[in-house]
């Protein structure tokens, strides 16, 4: 029986370790960062938003970062806003995929185009395990990116990375060999 356990562990360690995937920080506007000045369209244009990756907003004391829905966004109606940071320094983790809207708040930085619209796509290297009458191990897929586990920049940046953004690849690698380390132990 304890060998049956040590075997699950081993498969639930190994399936968790060869599917987890390396979030991306990107940093909003590059270089020129949230403002008013910078083109966030073109900026946006080309990336590849996935649940799990970070957006960072730097910015000055006359903006702010709002989460909107989409009406609001349109219209850059800063009334009922869905979240609202402040602080010059915001990172956001795309936790949920669909679309996600931000201005700022400054009605006229809004409609002077300090907005931003990004699709947020389900992460597509987690495996999906199709219904099966045995039990077998978790099959890993083939990693995007070049198959690296590193977690890889939007943007080359005078920006140093705030030490507040958490090192997702490292958190979820202790944790998972933490986990299977008591599984181990339990089982």
């Amino acid at each position: 029986m304890r060998n049956l356990g040590f075997v699950f562990a081993v498969i639930f360690y190994a399936g968790f370790t060869l599917t987890c995937r390396a979030s991306t920080l990107y940093n909003v506007g590059d270089s020129s960062g949230w403002d008013i000045s910078t083109d966030l369209d073109s900026w946006q244009q080309g990336k590849t938003f996935v649940v799990g990756d970070l957006l960072w907003f730097q910015y000055s004391s006359n903006h702010n970062v709002s989460e909107v829905t989409k009406e609001n966004y349109q219209r850059c109606n800063t009334n009922n806003v869905l979240q609202s940071y402040t602080g010059g320094n915001t990172t956001l983790t795309m936790s949920s995929p669909g679309h996600k809207y931000f201005i700022c708040s400054t009605r006229l930085h809004c409609l002077g185009g300090m907005k931003l619209h990004v699709h947020v796509e389900e992460d597509q290297t987690t495996p999906t395990v199709a219904p099966t009458s045995s039990l077998s191990a978790p099959q890993a897929q083939p990693l995007g990116g070049g198959g690296s586990l590193l977690p890889h920049h939007s943007s080359k940046s005078n920006y140093n990375y705030p030490s507040s953004v958490p090192n997702l690849i490292s958190f979820n690698f202790t944790f998972l060999r933490l986990l299977g380390l008591v599984l181990l132990i339990v089982l």
